[in-house]
């Protein structure tokens, strides 16, 4: 058995629907990790922004351009995600949009990030890990 529909009905004159009321809005994305100022420092120069730290060293969020947040939480029994794995999640990823995949690649693995699948220089995204092993991909724009 299944609920009432709850989508929002098509506006009869434009034929459109309109998005649903949201809930909730996005505060900040989460990263677990061993060193929370290390890996919000890896992210700050690929994407810039402010590195602001808590008092008891535990938490970092990283100000980002724009009004988000990307924030790193120690966890000092973080296993990294295993990728490639078809038999085990990475969880979640981060898409990195630049618009040179080459330059945007140097720049990341001086910063520290392992190549995870870069090979294929055909594709538009290259996957690497950030050094805490996060999966996350360059795509270019």
């Amino acid at each position: 058995m299944t609920g009432p529909d709850l989508s929002p009905a098509p506006d009869p004159v434009s034929g459109t629907t309109p998005a649903p009321t949201p809930l909730a809005e996005l505060g900040a994305v989460v990263l677990d990790c061993p060193a929370p100022r290390a890996l919000a420092a890896f992210y700050a120069g690929i994407l810039g922004g402010t590195v602001e730290e808590d008092d008891e060293g535990g938490w970092c969020d990283l100000k980002l351009p724009g009004g988000r947040t990307l924030a790193f939480q120690e966890a000092p029994g973080h296993v990294p995600p295993k990728w490639p794995a078809p038999g085990d999640s990475q969880q979640f990823h981060l898409d990195l949009t630049v618009t040179d995949l080459d330059a945007a690649e140097k720049g990341v693995l001086a910063l520290g990030a392992r190549p995870l699948d870069t090979d294929d220089r055909a594709r538009t995204w290259r996957v690497y890990a950030d050094p805490a092993g996060h999966p996350f991909c360059l795509c270019a724009c």
